[in-house]
């Protein structure tokens, strides 16, 4: 059985639609195409969340992605220079 996967925007729109309270959460999941075990854990996970706050976590994620990335090439050229200066003395 193939798995879906939901954008973050598309989860935080069905936590918004159960917090209206128009539909029955099995209703709202029979919609979206979900399970309610699924709704359960993305509601603790995401819980109150604002489409704007998934935007800007999702832009966090990658600034420390690219800030990891140059921290390890820094300390690979620091262990390089540590390597020569070794071998001169």
């Amino acid at each position: 059985m193939k798995t879906r996967q939901f954008t973050k925007a598309q989860i935080i729109q069905l936590l918004q639609d159960a917090q209206k309270g128009e539909k029955s959460v099995e209703e709202l999941c029979r919609d979206f195409g979900c399970s309610p075990a699924s709704f359960y854990a993305w509601r603790k996970k995401y819980g109150d969340t604002t489409p704007d706050e998934v935007r800007r976590l999702r832009h966090l994620e990658k600034e420390n992605v690219r800030l990891l990335r140059i921290v390890g090439q820094q300390r690979l050229e620091l262990e390089g220079m540590k390597e020569v200066l070794a071998k001169k003395r």
